[in-house]
Order: C-alpha cells, then structure tokens, then sequence
C-alpha cells in the first residue's frame, strides 16, 4: 500500500487524498470497493461465535416497536427463526479470530494502527437493523451479503429516546438514502447519523475506530503513573515533607500553604519526563481487550524453540513503537539502533524472516522466545499481507 497510489477501496482516491477530503469531514459512498464480495466467514460459522465467551455478541429484536438487546454469551438455538423478520446479530471483534477477516482489516491501514480498531459483522433478517444512531468514531460500512438500506445524515440533536436498552436517537432527519449491494462501501465521520435497514437477509462488516476520550485517558494514564511512582516509595527520589519554619497552630484546621506547595511539586515532577506518559500511552494503546486470550505452546512443546525462525505476529497481538519504546500486548521495552529498527519493522509488517530475525541482539532475541511463550508470534511461511 502506498500513500500516493489510487485504491478501488477508496473509490480511486489515494489514501492521502482521502484523509484530507474525506477523513473525519464528510461521509463517501465507494460503488463496489471490493469486486466480487463475498462473506468471509458463512452464516453459521458466524452465529457459533455467539456461544464463545471470547467473543462480544449481541443480539437485537424489534417486535411490535418495541426494542431487546441480549448480550453473549447464548445458546446459537435461541436464536430466532431465519424466517423472523427484524432481528440482528452483531458479532463484535471477528477479525481476533477469523484469519481473512484479520487480513481485511489490514487493508485499512492507511489510517495510523494506533486508530484502527476492529472489525463487527452484523446478520440481519428482512427489517433488521439497530435503529437511528450516531458513532462517535470514524466507520466503514462494507456491504458483504445481500442488501442493506441506509438513511445517513447530519445530526444536530443528539437527544436520546429514553427507556431504551440501545442508543437511538430521539430525532433523526436524513438527508439521503443508498441501498447497498454486495461490495459496495460507505464511510462515515464521527457524529455522522445513520438507520441501516436489511433488505432481505444481510450480512454488514463494519471497521471501526479506536477514540479515547481525554477524560478517560488522563484517568488511565494516571494510574499508571501513580503506579510508576508507587515503584519509588521508600527510594531517594521519595522525598519527606518537611516544615522546620511552621509557626505554632492554634486549633488550626487550615491547610498550609507549605504543604499544598509540596503536593504540587509532587505531582509536577511526577509530570516533568514526558517519556513516562508516551511509555505508558503505548501501554495503554496495546492493552489487549479483556475478552482476549492467547495461546502459548504447551509446556511440553517449549523445548522446540529454535532461532532464527520466520516470526508472524498473532492476529490477536497489537505491537506498536514509538522513538525509544516498543510497545506490545501492554508492555513497553526500551529499544535503540538495529534491534529498534528490525523490531518496528515487524510491528509495521507483522512478520520478519528469518534472515533478518537473526541480526536482532541477545537481549532481543530473549524478548523474542518470552513472547513466543506466552503465544503473541509463532513460526510459520512468511506470505505478503494485503
């Protein structure tokens, strides 16, 4: 994938031209942006997932106007009837755990990984639908099966309808309507209001967006830090509040000003080293979703390690870097000339071979075997990604 290269994807716009048009500013409707499409994964691979506790599922009934959310795990024969109209199954996170639904969602990495978060397939018979609502992420909806209507617009109210399990908006006034085949893809910008209706049964893949929300991320990143400053209780860095100037106090229950000072100072060198934030913002970013196992080799396999190997990362593993630090599943290590440089290279193109596997240090290569143990890459024949 090139910046400056014309995608079918994108409607024959490149990824550059795309992001400053379109990204974030104003929806676009791509006519067959992936010729000949077909699902991925059949209906009843699909609907077995909603059985699986490392899978997010949903399930959704309009009846008579009135609206049911059910969340997975379920029995798959709960389910309702192919033949019921006005129910869905939203099946989130697949591509953890479908191979070419991973490999389709790499096709949207012109958008930095940092921002790239999933991707939900939605099954839905004739009239289903989740109803009028607003994402407050960037979305691709790819049509994978069947046909689907959508009524998009412009929201001013973001009012709510009370009394509702789902997020439907109160007021919806659209502006167009697409009906959707087969292959054919809409993008939309946060805010961007949207009803999508099946005609007939459908199946909908929908990409989606990480956004952290300043007020959550501040709390996250906080509590790493105190944590981090937790680490140097009782250290040299850990200095004593000391007060030998304070007068004498009369039943005085004011804070003094001396203290308040100390807790400032305090939290402002806790804030002064920006690498603590950027280390523990990559953290954050690559923290697996709690639903997220991996699987390590049994115990009985450890001793097949050999080195060099052709690595691949698991479709499951995020691995992201920064100018000191590499960052996967949750952890940060630091890294520095060739290790650094062959290490971002498998977190941009998620395998190395092992040719080039085999520069990386002693150190590095260590860091390589824990995580082959703990199932984050495993070994097998390189093959180019989308």
């Amino acid at each position: 994938m090139q910046k400056n290269k014309p995608l079918a994807l994108l409607a024959g716009l490149t990824p550059a031209q795309f992001m400053k048009r379109h990204w974030q500013k104003k929806p676009l409707l791509i006519r067959q942006a992936f010729p000949d499409m077909k699902p991925l994964i059949d209906r009843a691979q699909l609907l077995e997932m909603v059985e699986s506790e490392e899978v997010e599922s949903r399930l959704i009934v309009r009846k008579a106007g009135q609206w049911t959310l059910k969340k997975g795990p379920m029995n798959r024969k709960s389910l309702p009837s192919f033949k019921t109209p006005d129910w869905t199954v939203l099946i989130q996170g697949v591509d953890l755990h479908n191979d070419a639904v991973h490999a389709l969602l790499q096709q949207f990495r012109f958008v930095p990984d940092a921002r790239l978060d999933d991707l939900m397939i939605s099954f839905a018979t004739e009239g289903g639908g989740v109803g009028p609502h607003f994402d407050s992420y960037d979305v691709f909806l790819l049509q994978a099966q069947g046909q689907r209507k959508w009524r998009i617009g412009r929201q001013k109210k973001f009012e709510l309808q009370e009394g509702m399990p789902l997020k439907i908006l109160k007021e919806f006034k659209p502006e167009a309507e697409l009906v959707l085949n087969p292959g054919d893809m809409l993008y939309l910008p946060p805010g961007y209001a949207h009803d999508g209706i099946a005609v007939g049964e459908c199946m909908t893949y929908s990409v989606g967006f990480k956004v952290p929300r300043s007020a959550e991320l501040a709390s996250e990143l906080l509590m790493g830090l105190s944590e981090e400053i937790a680490e140097d209780c009782g250290s040299d860095l850990d200095l004593l509040y000391q007060d030998p100037g304070q007068e004498a106090a009369l039943r005085d229950s004011a804070i003094p000003k001396a203290l308040q000072k100390f807790a400032h100072q305090a939290v402002a060198k806790a804030l002064k080293d920006p690498q603590i934030i950027h280390c523990l913002l990559g953290e954050s970013l690559t923290e697996p979703k709690s639903n997220v196992w991996f699987d390590p080799p049994d115990s009985d396999m450890l001793h097949t390690w050999t080195w060099p190997c052709n690595v691949r990362l698991d479709r499951r593993t995020k691995m992201l870097f920064d100018s000191k630090h590499i960052f996967i599943n949750g952890e940060s290590f630091k890294a520095a000339g060739q290790d650094a440089k062959w290490l971002r290279k498998l977190a941009n193109e998620k395998c190395l071979p092992a040719q080039i596997a085999n520069q990386l240090s002693p150190n590095a290569t260590e860091l390589m075997q824990a995580w082959w143990e703990e199932g984050w890459w495993y070994s097998s024949p390189l093959r180019a990604e989308p």
